[in-house]
């Protein structure tokens, strides 16, 4: 399905040219699994909750005396980046890898 989108105003009734917007439907391919937005936000919780509290058990004793918003700034530095990179990627892959197993399993048995 595709939309029309004039790209100009046409300066006299001369034709528009089309062009196409792929549907909400064609963007993802019917095989691929997105996890739903309740599971993506365990899975980030999964990931945000370990790196916050090792983090502050590691910066604790180096900003006693520092502003709390401070601390929070420094923690989320590291913590953020390292969920979004590094951790959060891992445990998604990990999701689909279990997916794609229990998938495999399902259409074994019928």
């Amino acid at each position: 399905m595709s939309t029309r989108i004039p790209l100009a105003a046409p300066a006299d009734n001369a034709a528009v040219a089309p062009v196409s917007v792929p549907s909400a439907h064609s963007v993802h391919a019917p095989s691929l699994h997105v996890p739903s937005v309740h599971i993506r936000a365990v899975i980030t919780w999964l990931a945000i909750f370990p790196l916050v509290a090792i983090g502050m058990t590691i910066l604790a004793p180096l900003t006693e005396s520092w502003h709390p918003a401070l601390r929070a700034l420094v923690l989320t530095l590291v913590v953020v980046p390292t969920a979004v990179y590094l951790v959060v990627p891992k445990l998604l892959a990990g999701y689909g890898s279990l997916k794609r197993r229990q998938a495999g399993k399902a259409s074994a048995k019928a």
